[in-house]
């Protein structure tokens, strides 16, 4: 086990990440809405496109939340939570606000997780797309 402290994910992080994940959006004609969470789930910056539906800000926040809890893609887990899935009674099993529907990405940093970026707005491959633009940019 690596004792090597990693540093968190800092407001800067969090403004880039917003920053690129607007960018691809609106080159994109999409308006979206953008939540970043630190690795203790605590909203770090968030981001409503003027124009964006108003449900997407907490369509960004839940896939970010379940992209940070379960340190996967929700573009990953979607066929988990369908009829025989490995998760198919999470999403009522538990109190907690997991969306699987893409657009949440978690975050990490020298291999590890230090919190994750939500894109409510778009098409599901949308929204994950932007996501990915916007951590990739930070790394």
């Amino acid at each position: 086990m690596s004792t090597t402290a990693v540093a968190p994910l800092t407001i800067e992080d969090a403004e880039l990440l917003i920053t690129t994940a607007r960018r691809a959006a609106e080159d994109a004609g999409v308006t979206v809405s953008v939540t970043v969470l630190d690795a203790g789930g605590n909203l770090l910056a968030f981001r409503r496109d003027d124009r964006a539906v108003l449900i997407s800000g907490e369509t960004s926040t839940r896939k970010a939340y379940t992209a940070l809890q379960l340190n996967s893609p929700t573009a990953g887990l979607v066929d988990a939570v369908q009829p025989g899935g490995l998760f198919h009674t999470l999403p009522t099993a538990l109190d907690r606000p997991l969306l699987f529907i893409a657009g949440g990405v978690p975050v990490h940093r020298d291999g590890r997780l230090i919190g994750a970026i939500g894109v409510g707005g778009g098409a599901p491959d949308q929204d994950h797309g932007f996501a990915t633009a916007a951590v990739q940019q930070l790394a």
